[in-house]
């Protein structure tokens, strides 16, 4: 098995990076499927919503990026990531040691309806959370934007973005 770089998915909440990477993963025989935040959880022994609740988004971004570091020197995977890892810039150079990095984007309204029915994010437990998207988005996008990729999901369907994905990485594997 040869030492192949990583597909690293980032982006929001609801751009679809897990269930992406779930898809690559299938189509690569010889990769391994990583969803930091199930990392995060299994590390910590609870689920995202109590670590935000008991410890602190803080304590969390400490967590991810502790992952981040470790994850980040080894090859073959695909690698889900939680939506808030660009916010520490060094986990996007960590990523991109090993990894082509690959930026799932969409609209905030987009987004908003893809997650308004989830009760599993801990960032959106507030008043008005397609504000908070919005503005997330628009804090983070410049942090996405360092990419090597970036990806639309908005109305494609799920295995036209595998195959855009899969063309891209192997423009820079073979080049």
């Amino acid at each position: 098995m040869d030492n192949k770089k990583n597909i690293v998915l980032i982006g929001m909440m609801g751009a679809g990076k897990s269930t992406i990477a779930h898809l690559l993963d299938m189509k690569l025989q010889d990769f391994y499927y990583l969803d930091i935040d199930k990392e995060i959880e299994k590390l910590a022994k609870k689920h995202i919503e109590e670590i935000f609740a008991q410890d602190g988004e803080e304590h969390f971004r400490y967590l991810e990026h502790s992952l981040i570091a470790k994850y980040s020197n080894y090859h073959n995977q695909v690698i889900a990531t939680g939506g808030g890892i660009v916010e520490n810039v060094e986990n996007i150079n960590l990523l991109k040691k090993n990894g082509v990095i690959f930026y799932l984007s969409a609209s905030s309204k987009e987004l908003y309806d893809r997650v308004k029915t989830t009760t599993h994010r801990p960032l959106l437990k507030k008043d008005n959370p397609q504000k908070i998207i919005k503005e997330l988005l628009e804090r983070r996008e410049p942090f996405y934007k360092m990419a090597d990729f970036e990806v639309n999901t908005e109305n494609k369907d799920l295995l036209t973005i595998v195959s855009e994905i899969l063309e891209k990485y192997d423009t820079v594997v073979q080049s």
